[in-house]
């Protein structure tokens, strides 16, 4: 694994232009490009699924545990790996009423399903 670089955070950190693509099953076709939204904790980078563990990218993430995202200007080669931990969960939820408050959508990204679904996406 690999850090991402200051302005990569930066520019992933503000802007809401991210998409993803996990691998499909035969591990080297990207699927079709997903707009989620991220945020950056701690000098990573994570999403959620917002409809919990069941839409096709997060099982496709999950399963293959690689792809590519887009996002203010970026391509990169990613991996995914789920992250749960309660506390790492609070500053999550935390990151996201900053970056995305006022919108409606966002009670419903800080519930116990969505956060069932944290991905942390980590460049090669």
């Amino acid at each position: 694994m690999t850090d991402w670089t200051p302005a990569e955070l930066t520019s992933i950190g503000s802007t809401d232009d991210f998409h993803i693509s996990p691998f499909r099953a035969d591990g080297a076709t990207y699927g079709t490009p997903t707009w989620i939204w991220s945020v950056v904790v701690d000098g990573a980078v994570y999403v959620r699924a917002y409809n919990g563990t069941s839409p096709r990218w997060y099982g496709s993430a999950m399963s293959q545990r690689a792809g590519r995202i887009t996002a203010g200007g970026i391509a990169k080669d990613v991996s995914f790996v789920p992250a749960h931990e309660a506390s790492l969960n609070a500053r999550i939820d935390a990151a996201y009423r900053a970056k995305y408050a006022g919108s409606p959508h966002l009670p419903t990204m800080i519930t116990d399903r969505v956060r069932a679904a944290t991905v942390r996406v980590d460049p090669f």
